[in-house]
């Protein structure tokens, strides 16, 4: 495709200028996307509702808060993190001094998700920006609002030759994968991961791969029933369920297990309203593809709550899934839906067992106050991150690195690790 060659070329002209080092560029840049996503928040909010039914609420805190967060943090923390780091220099060398210099890699190309479409293309740009790249972001083509948005909003405030948005189908992502990146940043599904890395893999480009998996949340017997009721739906049904981080399955203890699950529908119905078809605030599935998808998982077991479903609104209510196991269909793919199958155990050490023995998952959450069972699923299961009597806060903080291991993905962001992931470190001894 001819406009990905040209916007290449015309981006590493811009880049080999030397301009995008300069701190002050960098902040000032910063600086305008803050003010240019508080001048587009309406539209923001309304893009989100039109492509997956977002409430302003939800939409806000999930999406725009995190951005304006991530964008304070760096405005706060870049001249800090630029700044070259003297480091000990080895005892034969006396006379020598080490200092470890970043400098962006050059041009990073950003391909977003449709699940959190807003966020996560303007998040990884933070980090792009922040470092002294040029960037192009490639919305997905699932939420045509948000990626229109996203296109009009950086035409406004940057130059194309130094952050620019290629809209499309698959085509434009595969014409932009076949051009030479300095650096590849994918959210997305595992599948799709594997594409992007042997794509880069022809021009030796490194790349950071956000991808899912099955990740589990284990409720112990000595576990707060009401908060862990309360952090499981909160984290489960967020967006729908459509969160790589999601509680994709529960693992609960016998002695426990009615009590929680009494306490889940009622959290649900607290949350989300007696009849969650009539709610109006309810995010609906992205498409009849992936609601075909899920529907075939509802059949797949017994509904302990909810369970139905409408089509026509692409929606799919709060569903706890009894009488499944490791082999139904159900556990053999991540979710990305309100769907939460819950499976029972007297003993955990066989459930921890096969859970090592799967693909590592994103996260992992547990809710007991048993400090010698915490340390034991910390160190015997690798995962990517995740909480101890939460779900999903790990992901907000800026002092946490969020990123995958194994199939759940590679490369950690957020932070001072957005800043990170797009530099190259360089190491001089000088003597």
């Amino acid at each position: 495709m001819e406009q990905a060659k040209q916007l290449v070329a015309s981006q590493r002209a811009f880049f080999y200028t030397g301009q995008t080092k300069n701190i002050d560029y960098r902040i000032r840049a910063l600086q305008q996307l803050r003010q240019g996503i508080e001048k587009y928040e309406q539209r923001i909010l309304d893009a989100l509702r039109a492509d997956l039914n977002k409430s302003e609420a939800e939409a806000y805190s999930s999406e725009i808060r995190i951005v304006l967060g991530e964008l304070d943090f760096a405005l706060d923390h870049l001249k800090d993190w630029a700044a070259p780091k003297a480091v000990p220099t080895s005892s034969l060398i006396p006379d020598g001094v080490s200092t470890i210099y970043t400098e962006p890699y050059g041009l990073a190309l950003i391909i977003a998700p449709w699940n959190y479409p807003f966020q996560l293309a303007f998040g990884p740009l933070i980090g792009a920006i922040a470092a002294g790249n040029c960037a192009i972001i490639k919305p997905s083509e699932l939420t045509p609002s948000v990626s229109r948005l996203t296109y009009d909003l950086v035409e406004e405030i940057f130059p194309k030759e130094y952050v620019a948005v290629m809209e499309g189908e698959v085509e434009t992502s595969t014409a932009l994968l076949n051009e030479k990146f300095d650096y590849i940043f994918f959210t997305g599904s595992t599948g799709v991961g594997r594409i992007v890395m042997k794509a880069a893999a022809e021009h030796l480009t490194p790349v950071t791969l956000e991808l899912g998996g099955k990740s589990p949340v284990i409720v112990h017997k000595d576990a707060d029933l009401q908060l862990a009721a309360q952090r499981i739906v909160r984290g489960k049904f967020l967006n729908a369920g459509q969160t790589c981080v999601a509680p994709d399955y529960l693992l609960v203890h016998r002695d426990v297990h009615d009590k929680l699950l009494e306490l889940i529908a009622a959290e649900i119905k607290d949350k989300f309203g007696e009849d969650v078809i009539r709610n109006t605030d309810f995010p609906h599935i992205v498409n009849a593809r992936n609601f075909d998808r899920l529907s075939v998982f509802l059949n797949g077991g017994n509904a302990l709550i909810g369970g139905r479903s409408d089509r026509d609104q692409l929606l799919i209510e709060p569903t706890v899934l009894g009488n499944v196991d490791w082999d139904s269909p159900v556990m053999q793919e991540e979710i990305f839906g309100p769907i939460l199958p819950v499976m029972i155990y007297n003993d955990l050490n066989p459930l921890l067992d096969e859970i090592v023995r799967r693909p590592k998952p994103l996260a992992l959450y547990l809710f007991t106050q048993d400090e010698d069972l915490q340390n034991q699923i910390l160190d015997q299961i690798s995962f990517g991150g995740g909480c101890i009597n939460d779900t999903l806060s790990h992901m907000t903080s800026h002092f946490l690195p969020f990123d995958g291991v194994g199939e759940s993905g590679m490369g950690a962001y957020h932070g001072h690790k957005s800043f990170e992931v797009f530099s190259h470190h360089k190491s001089i001894l000088k003597r």
